[in-house]
């Protein structure tokens, strides 16, 4: 569902609002990929990693390679972006941030437990 989301977001959200919003489910879906591949990590330790990846991949268009990659074969924009802009690494940090948080609500819900741990179900 993240994908489509990310994927569909530019043809139904103004253009001002698609870039940061398909940030923030970007970040979502790379919290979602790091807790499926580390089932038994903590929450917090998954939103570290996804955060640092989100940031490290942003800092990696301020060298150009991305953009170059993307001439060659389009679909590496999706992956890798083509363009630093700062403002993205606020979007990362409220999509690691919403899916901290979705992540403890559905933990909750499935096991009612008050304070539920992210593994150790």
């Amino acid at each position: 569902m993240t994908i489509a989301l990310g994927l569909g977001i530019r043809a139904g959200v103004d253009a001002g609002w698609a870039g940061p919003a398909g940030d923030v489910l970007y970040a979502t879906l790379m919290y979602l990929a790091i807790a499926f591949v580390l089932p038994r990590t903590g929450r917090w330790q998954v939103a570290a990693v996804a955060l640092s990846v989100c940031w490290a991949i942003e800092l990696f268009q301020t060298t150009g390679i991305p953009a170059q990659l993307a001439q060659v074969f389009p679909p590496v924009r999706l992956l890798l972006g083509t363009t630093f802009v700062p403002l993205d690494l606020l979007s990362y940090a409220i999509g690691v941030g919403l899916a901290v948080v979705a992540d403890a609500v559905v933990v909750r819900a499935v096991t009612g437990a008050a304070f539920p741990r992210r593994g150790s179900a």
